[in-house]
């Protein structure tokens, strides 16, 4: 390869950001978006995500199942309104849309309906709550689509690479099967055969399930290859040590976090989570000298690194704070029905999610090749 072929790659590789700030940044928002059902705020947190993924998703399969999650988001708020609507809502309501016949239940089933009066209220309450959760799906997928879980796995410590490596092989999986299935009816099409419906599924199925078994035996002959599982001799003490670190940060971040959520931990909440943190990290810290592991071109912590960490972190602080002051505006009633409004400062907020978008520099892409 030439200079000239490389200056692409290593063009791309310096304006790169750290993939965990890009998964801090997209869980942040998920974060911001469980702290309300304020549809004007959620949808403005998707929009927000959506543009920095149009924006800066890369060329990996991954990136392209970010289309799986908005699909799958707007199944899951489908399959809310129609759970509400055939098993009924503790919602009252006075606005009756129709009504179904209801099916009689034994005594035993008491508090479960299956039809009746559906109304405005129960429908618009699901949907509220349908919505927060497509949210945070989407959001997960715009952390795939920015940074895969595998360039992730390279900046794991060396104590969590052997857990990191199952856990990104688990989150491969559906965008691989993914991609496999798109490649397997692009292909049907150009031969002129069906590729949807009950016989296109299933002759595609196939395919897809041997493409499958054939990927988990290549990278179990990868892993085995490059010595997956492979320790270094460390003294009795430096695993006592680092047993005792992790587990006791493990219990002081737990410790900690319980004490921020109660009102009576207020005091000891904060200093208990920090010396966990603290401790965690030593032991992680400490536990890595047990991995032979060494990385390849890793990814640096830069000040966009930052900025991209800190906006998103920023979006989720805010609302959190905007949801112990005004609950309202963030929670808008459903009873009785009232159309939702827009908090202003909650929404500047959320803008700030949008700071990604022009502080990292965009890719280049790869010039097409001619036909």
């Amino acid at each position: 390869m030439t200079p000239a072929d490389r200056g692409p790659h290593l063009s791309s590789r310096r304006i790169a950001v750290h993939p965990g700030a890009w998964w801090i940044w997209a869980l942040a928002l998920g974060v911001g978006a469980t702290r309300t059902t304020n549809p004007l705020l959620l949808a403005l947190l998707i929009s927000a995500s959506a543009y920095v993924v149009a924006t800066h998703r890369t060329p990996t399969p991954a990136a392209r199942a970010y289309t799986a999650f908005a699909k799958l988001a707007f199944a899951v708020l489908l399959i809310r309104l129609v759970f509400a609507v055939a098993l009924g809502s503790p919602i009252p309501g006075t606005h009756i849309l129709f009504t179904l016949p209801e099916v009689p239940l034994p005594h035993w089933a008491q508090g479960i309906r299956l039809g009746g009066k559906v109304t405005a209220e129960a429908l618009v309450f699901a949907g509220y709550d349908g919505l927060k959760l497509a949210t945070l799906l989407i959001c997960v997928g715009a952390a795939n689509a920015l940074a895969g879980p595998a360039r992730l796995l390279k900046s794991l410590p060396g104590a969590l690479y052997e857990t990191g490596v199952a856990v990104v092989v688990a989150l491969t999986f559906a965008p691989h099967l993914i991609a496999d299935v798109q490649r397997l009816r692009a292909a049907r099409r150009l031969r002129g055969r069906p590729d949807r419906g009950v016989r296109g599924l299933l002759q595609v199925g196939l395919p897809v399930l041997e493409g499958a078994l054939e990927r988990s035996v290549a990278l179990a002959a990868a892993m085995e290859a490059r010595g997956y599982g492979r320790t270094a001799e460390v003294p009795a003490g430096v695993r006592r040590t680092t047993a005792a670190l992790t587990l006791g940060g493990l219990l002081g971040v737990c410790a900690g976090t319980y004490g921020l959520l109660t009102a009576e931990g207020g005091t000891y909440g904060i200093p208990l989570l920090l010396a966990g943190v603290a401790a965690a990290l030593a032991g992680l810290r400490l536990g890595g000298r047990r991995s032979l592991r060494t990385r390849y071109r890793p990814d640096p912590w830069d000040a966009r690194a930052w900025l991209v960490a800190g906006s998103g972190t920023a979006v989720a602080a805010l609302l959190s704070l905007a949801a112990a002051r005004d609950p309202d505006a963030l929670h808008p009633g459903v009873v009785p029905l009232v159309a939702p409004a827009l908090p202003l400062w909650p929404a500047a907020a959320i803008l700030l999610a949008l700071l990604p978008a022009f502080v990292v520099p965009q890719a280049p892409q790869d010039p097409k090749e001619p036909s």
